[in-house]
């Protein structure tokens, strides 16, 4: 069983799982820095098995290690861990490493069994306490030392209010045997396509759980409010903004949980604003005509949390509007507005590849194709661009760009400004520093909309992305023509951001024109 991983909770949820359901007992992997006190002894009397978190320099370890997996795969005992590399402490999913599941596949393709099923779990939980730790790492701040101090707090932090329900799925198991073919076949003697095989189920693994994954009301209400640039709401405000959101997620099929189902109602919403209260990450205000809600700057980076474990529900979505708006930006003379289009929802898809899970070129072309079913004649009012594409993106439900995705590129704007007079080989570390400064005063003089941009954990991937786009090299590449595709670069992104600008303007259109309807409405009901 492969699990999601946001908290330090995922490993007990499985068990727990295991247990109400009547199912057979797993051994869980964890790492060894949980192996402390008396946690040690009584998690591996309850099954769980403690391993080194890197084991690339101990040759002997990874022998031992691969053995012991093979064994418990030919003794059919069920396993459980949560897939490497995919826990960011940002909300959403990062790209899996492959880790311990090459060792089960080695096993596998050894013949210690005739196929394995891997199950992938979705886990995803309405509130998290470890939001303000995670907030505080994205801020520069150290990760905090698992310890009999730690585990004291982690226990104490979750008697001290309700952070609702925990949701657990399990969509369709991966077999091992379609992925890899037949044991002892061209695999077992072919490291690379064995790597790329691994690479494919791995990633398929982590789509599904993805998609299994339901939209709960806390992201949906932290994604809106993230929008107002820390203007409060008021209660009918944000129910009937939220309505849009909903109505597309039904369209869609996309999972919900109860919570997110009864935003439909006032009293929904009501009681995930309340539930989110007292700077959790939402501040309410009270005293006045009637209760409004906002997110406060300092709690930006809890409220992200929330809203990014929501973003794949509404990821292409957003890439449709900024392609439009990349469209509308054309000049008259141009081109091809619809070829323009197309160009740059692909070029959107190969800049988010870090931070998000794409399907391949050609499903995700059809995706976006189906977005765009809901204008008619859709290519000829893009064609047609200016107030045509106005008119479009007025039309569409919803708008999501700016809420999803404006982060994301103003973290990767932040880290090529950086990149502008930097040191071609420039380090990981001197990079996040130099960026976190830059951040900050672009915070201050308000160049980025919020602090949420100005993140270590969206650095990372941000410099991830510039190492692909070939602006970083080894120092004695430092020519002018690397300093022209960093400057190329960060204009591209200047122009994305102002992409941005432009859907938000519609986006504010929408909500005035929604605003001035329900007071038209209010206003009729007490005349009538």
């Amino acid at each position: 069983l492969l699990f999601s991983h946001r908290s330090y909770i995922d490993g007990a949820v499985v068990p727990v799982a295991m247990q109400e359901n009547r199912l057979p007992p797993v051994h869980v992997f964890a790492g060894i820095n949980l192996s402390f006190g008396l946690m040690g002894p009584l998690l591996r009397r309850s099954g769980v098995i403690f391993i080194r978190r890197n084991v690339g320099g101990s040759p002997l370890y990874k022998y031992v290690l691969r053995e012991y997996v093979g064994y418990i795969v030919e003794k059919r005992f069920n396993l459980s861990w949560s897939i490497e590399g995919t826990r960011s402490r940002t909300g959403k999913m990062l790209p899996p490493k492959l880790g311990l599941l090459a060792y089960v596949a080695d096993a596998y393709l050894d013949g210690r069994s005739e196929d394995i099923l891997l199950q992938p779990v979705s886990i995803s939980f309405d509130q998290l306490h470890e939001t303000a730790e995670y907030a505080a790492y994205a801020r520069g701040g150290e990760k905090t030392p698992e310890g009999i101090g730690w585990l004291y707090n982690f226990i104490r932090a979750q008697g001290e209010r309700n952070y609702g329900k925990i949701y657990v799925r399990f969509p369709e198991a991966v077999s091992m045997r379609q992925y890899l073919g037949p044991q002892q076949g061209p695999l077992s003697h072919d490291q690379d396509d064995k790597r790329l095989a691994l690479q494919k189920m791995s990633f398929e693994v982590a789509w599904r759980i993805l998609q299994a994954t339901p939209v709960t009301a806390t992201g949906l209400v932290c994604a809106l409010l993230l929008t107002t640039r820390g203007a409060a709401l008021t209660l009918d405000q944000l129910r009937h903004t939220l309505q849009d959101s909903l109505d597309y997620l039904e369209r869609k099929h996309t999972p919900m949980s109860t919570s997110a189902l009864r935003l439909r109602t006032p009293a929904g919403v009501r009681a995930a604003v309340d539930a989110l209260s007292n700077g959790h990450p939402i501040t309410r205000v009270d005293g006045g005509r009637e209760p409004v809600w906002h997110i406060a700057p300092q709690n930006e980076h809890a409220a992200a949390f929330y809203r990014n474990s929501v973003i794949h529900a509404f990821l292409e979505t957003s890439i449709v509007e900024l392609a439009l708006a990349h469209a509308r930006h054309l000049p008259d003379d141009g081109g091809d507005r619809m070829a323009a289009f197309w160009a740059q929802a692909m070029r959107l898809r190969d800049l988010l590849k870090f931070d998000f899970y794409f399907a391949d070129s050609a499903a995700f072309r059809d995706n976006i194709a189906e977005e765009m079913a809901w204008h008619d004649h859709c290519e000829a009012h893009v064609a047609a661009g200016g107030d045509e594409i106005d008119a479009m993106l007025f039309a569409k439900r919803p708008l999501m760009a700016d809420a999803m995705l404006r982060v994301f590129f103003e973290a990767y704007e932040i880290v090529a400004d950086v990149l502008r007079d930097a040191p071609a080989d420039i380090g990981q570390q001197e990079l996040m520093d130099l960026a976190l400064g830059v951040g900050r005063q672009y915070v201050a003089q308000t160049r980025v909309r919020s602090s949420e941009s100005v993140s270590t954990l969206l650095f990372a991937t941000a410099r991830q992305v510039a190492a692909d786009q070939d602006l970083i090299a080894p120092a004695d590449l430092c020519t002018a023509e690397l300093a022209e595709r960093r400057s190329a670069f960060r204009r591209e992104l200047r122009d994305i951001l102002r992409d941005f600008d432009y859907v938000e303007r519609i986006a504010r259109e929408q909500f005035v024109a929604r605003e001035f309807t329900a007071r038209q409405r209010r206003r009729d009901s007490r005349t009538a």
